[in-house]
C-alpha cells in the first residue's frame, strides 16, 4: 500500500484551557495551570488530523514518539492552539513539526512522529486473550 503524503500538509486545532487541563487535575504538577501533558495530546491531536483526510479508509496514525518543550505557563481560561506540519514522510513514518501557543505568543515546540497502520490489524495485534 502506498500513500502519496504532500510534504507541508498544516493543520491546527485550539481549545480553552479548562479546569480539566490543569497539571493539578493531571497530576503532572501542583499548579493550575495548563499541563504538559495536556500541550503534547493537543499536540498530537493536530498531526493526527493533518493527515486523516489524506489517507485510505481504514488506516490511521498512531504516535510513536513525540519530543516536546514546554516553554511557558498558561493559565486557566485562556484559548491555546496546536499546529502541525508535515515534514517528511519516510515509508509509513511521518515527522511532524509541532507548536503551541496561547495569545501571548509560543508555549511549546517540538517533534511528533507516527506511524501509518491498518486501524483493524493494529487492533487486532493489541488485544490480548482472556484467561
Amino acid at each position: 500500500m502506498e500513500v502519496n503524503l504532500e510534504v507541508g500538509l498544516k493543520h491546527q486545532v485550539e481549545k480553552m484551557v479548562s479546569d480539566q487541563d490543569t497539571a493539578k487535575k493531571y497530576g503532572s504538577g501542583d499548579l493550575d495551570v495548563y499541563a504538559t501533558p495536556a500541550m503534547i495530546a493537543l499536540m498530537e491531536n493536530a498531526s493526527t488530523n493533518c493527515v486523516k483526510g489524506q489517507l485510505p479508509l481504514g488506516f490511521t496514525t498512531v504516535g510513536i514518539e513525540i519530543n516536546v518543550k514546554h516553554l511557558r505557563a498558561t493559565p486557566v481560561g485562556v484559548k491555546v492552539r496546536a499546529e502541525a506540519i508535515l515534514e517528511k514522510v519516510d515509508g509509513k513514518r511521518l515527522f511532524f513539526k509541532v507548536e503551541a501557543y496561547d495569545d501571548l505568543g509560543k508555549i511549546g515546540e517540538g517533534i511528533n512522529i507516527r506511524y501509518l497502520v491498518n486501524a483493524e490489524e493494529f487492533v487486532g495485534r493489541t488485544t490480548r486473550p482472556t484467561q
